[in-house]
């Protein structure tokens, strides 16, 4: 384990944005953890855990420590007659994880494929997509206690996911470092195919009766279709939330857009599409100095090669204004700013 001292994140972010950390490490097993957090002149100063720098916006250097987790391993930890659970490192690459379960029939992660990030990232943000959530398939994390150099199982009710939340963005920020998830998977394919256009797809391609591994090619398609690859260009896939009103709120809105893309969302809440919102606020495939957003959807904004990360905030806020000015909803940013 070696301290780097002002680290590039350049290529430790998906937006490609380039800010340096004050000091970075790579941690790939948890007991250089507890070395680490064993020295407190190392760890007497900001932290910040990275995984697979998807989900992230540099604004400036970051002034601190950098922990970058790159702990790895899959495995089959429980298997029962109709259910099994796998166990997945912090560091693996949340995508290998879905096409390890997928090739081996394990259904629930079909819908989630292709999300970038890390596994470790995925309970944080309770990551999401095409109807599914990570807490569908979530049954406990193990993470490392930096006030206690300890390991601790956290359940899924203990991890109080919401919407693109959990106790670990809230409460227990900071506090604690995801070390490994497990999924509790089925035998038996039970699909949502109900969400996006994944039942048309399947249509098009004359598939009637879809596996779970029809559903993640689907999805893999979708979501290549409509979002950009970072490798190509600089994003961090969906950078606001969609937002949630209440049904008075949403009676409002749908009185002036009649039009307005909308699904439930539990609790009498109602759910709009961001990207609609952002799209009819004419922003799409919209060129700004060095970002933008993406030409196939709006809710995704880029950079076009040397923006930097305030620019890119300063063109997110340029957005937020203009969909609450028109829809009077304010958008919240996805992606973590630092």
């Amino acid at each position: 384990m070696v301290i780097h001292h002002h680290h590039s994140l350049k290529r430790l972010n998906t937006f490609g944005v380039d800010a340096y950390a004050n000091n970075f490490v790579e941690i790939s097993h948890t007991d250089q953890l507890v070395n680490l957090f064993a020295n407190k002149e190392v760890v007497n100063q900001p932290l910040l855990f990275l995984g697979g720098g998807s989900n992230m916006l540099f604004t400036r250097d970051f002034n601190g420590l950098v922990i970058k987790m790159s702990i790895k391993g899959i495995q089959d930890r429980v298997e029962e007659e109709e259910e099994v659970f796998v166990e997945a490192g912090a560091g693996e690459v949340w995508n290998d994880l879905v096409n390890y379960c997928v090739d081996r029939g394990y259904a629930g992660v079909e819908n989630l494929s292709l999300i970038p990030g890390s596994v470790g990232a995925s309970p944080i943000q309770n990551i999401g997509a095409y109807g599914v959530e990570l807490k569908d398939v979530f049954h406990s994390l193990e993470a490392f206690e930096i006030s206690t150099l300890q390991l601790r199982t956290f359940t899924k009710e203990e991890c109080e996911f919401g919407y693109r939340e959990s106790v670990f963005k809230g409460e227990l920020k900071g506090k604690y470092i995801v070390t490994s998830v497990t999924l509790k998977l089925s035998k038996s394919s039970v699909l949502n195919t109900s969400y996006g256009a994944i039942e048309a797809e399947l249509q098009a391609r004359n598939i009637e009766n879809p596996t779970i591994k029809d559903v993640s090619t689907v999805v893999s398609h979708i979501r290549v279709s409509k979002l950009p690859d970072p490798s190509t260009i600089g994003n961090a896939g969906s950078f606001f939330k969609n937002p949630i009103i209440t049904k008075a709120e949403f009676d409002a809105v749908k009185q002036k857009h009649a039009e307005v893309v909308n699904y439930p969302a539990g609790n009498g809440s109602i759910k709009l599409a961001a990207g609609y919102l952002i799209e009819q606020c004419g922003w799409k495939g919209m060129v700004v100095g060095n970002t933008g957003t993406w030409k196939n959807q709006a809710l995704v904004l880029v950079n076009h090669g040397e923006a930097s990360g305030q620019e890119i905030y300063d063109f997110s806020e340029v957005i937020i204004q203009s969909v609450k000015e028109k829809f009077g909803v304010k958008l919240e940013r996805e992606v973590n700013v630092f």
